[in-house]
């Protein structure tokens, strides 16, 4: 494969910063919020990420797509990623699970990229000032004056109070049969779910229902959960009021809540507590959190550009009157909450990715205490109901 030298792209930072390099992938212009992924793999679970909708993802590691693209690991049906900056692409594709190349899937999902750039000095940029819109320009696109492309930029939408979750979501609920022994019905709220979060959730026994993101709490009550999960998703949590008031309604029923990410932020703001906008967020497979309830420091997964706002290292109670509630994890690179756990109620969730399926695995076990503690419950209602027979 033979990739096109002389097709000029620029990147443009709000801040008036500029990269040049090569067209990659489809031309023309694209508007996100540039943030930068620290993976050494998994290029192709990245960009079918759909947290990642609205982004321009620049990619740390200096050489991406040598494993080319399959049909086995998307983590969703198309790719997500509003645009792609690499320093740069393979030349050649070298793996025997290889179905094609990843420049064949840009320009087949319309993906506007950059390649020919230093990805070290823009990921410095971003660290420096924080996440920052962005436009990368190519074909006629690139020949625009300067000062038109950053007016472009400076006046397109900031990632703040976007609620991004109707973009990504299932418009109609379906169903996953679950593996081995049956534990019951999960309602899963697809705020932007991965493909392999409800493998997980399937395994471990749930017949999986992946419902709209405007589902309604008598809609989760309709199929007779014996739990609910809320997904990963893009977008600021402060803009989801709606499946806030859902998640409290679940809460108040007494059903099991198990959230990954943006469901771990709706946790908090269900809980009582605010969240705010990091400066330049977490993404990428290298994450150290720590388990404050075993002392374990765990390598981890993220996608994540808001966080819950809690004291870390005491009990408090919930503001909006659940009970007591803990921050269960934390990052040791910056102490932001990586977890919450609720005491009087059966939730708790984390903000990283326990099913990153290019890994790490270290937080895998989450599902399994999930599963236990619906177990747990399922187990004693039936044993309940067998005394009142018995009566």
């Amino acid at each position: 494969m033979t990739i096109e030298t002389t097709n000029t792209a620029v990147l443009v930072l709000e801040d008036g910063s500029r990269f040049t390099g090569q067209a990659w992938g489809a031309t023309g212009r694209v508007l996100g919020e540039a943030v930068f992924a620290t993976g050494m793999s998994g290029y192709q679970e990245t960009l079918t990420d759909p947290s990642y909708a609205g982004q321009i993802v620049v990619m740390t590691a200096p050489h991406i797509g040598n494993t080319g693209m399959n049909d086995e690991d998307p983590e969703s049906n198309r790719i997500w990623v509003s645009g792609f900056v690499v320093r740069e692409p393979s030349r050649v594709v070298s793996n025997f699970r290889a179905e094609r190349t990843l420049d064949d899937d840009l320009v087949a999902h319309g993906i506007i990229g950059i390649r020919g750039v230093d990805t070290r000095a823009i990921t410095r940029r971003l660290r420096d000032v924080g996440a920052m819109r962005a436009g990368i320009f190519s074909g006629e696109e690139a020949a625009l004056d300067p000062a038109e492309q950053l007016a472009a930029v400076t006046s397109s939408e900031s990632m703040a109070g976007q609620n991004l979750s109707a973009l990504v979501s299932t418009r109609e609920t379906y169903v996953l049969p679950a593996e081995g022994e049956q534990l019951g019905r999960l309602a899963v709220l697809d705020l932007g779910v991965k493909a392999s979060t409800l493998h997980y959730l399937t395994a471990r026994g749930f017949e999986v229902h992946v419902m709209p993101q405007d589902s309604t709490l008598d809609d989760i009550l309709a199929i007779d959960p014996v739990a609910v999960f809320y997904s990963n998703g893009p977008g600021d949590p402060a803009a989801a009021d709606d499946q806030v008031e859902v998640l409290q309604g679940v809460l108040r029923a007494g059903l099991p809540f198990f959230g990954i990410c943006f469901g771990n932020q709706l946790l908090g703001r269900a809980l009582g507590f605010g969240t705010y906008k990091l400066p330049f967020g977490h993404r990428g497979i290298n994450q150290p959190v720590l388990d404050q309830q075993t002392g374990r420091v765990e390598i981890t997964s993220h996608n994540h550009g808001f966080a819950v706002d809690a004291p870390i290292g005491e009990t408090v109670e919930s503001p909006a009157g659940f009970g007591r509630v803990e921050v269960s994890h934390f990052g040791l690179n910056d102490r932001v909450v990586e977890g919450l756990q609720a005491l009087d109620i059966p939730a708790f969730s984390v903000q990283y990715h326990p099913e990153a399926a290019s890994g790490p695995h270290d937080s895998n076990y989450l599902f399994d205490r999930f599963r236990d503690l619906v177990a747990s419950r399922v187990h004693r209602t039936a044993s309940d109901d067998d005394q009142k027979d018995n009566q």
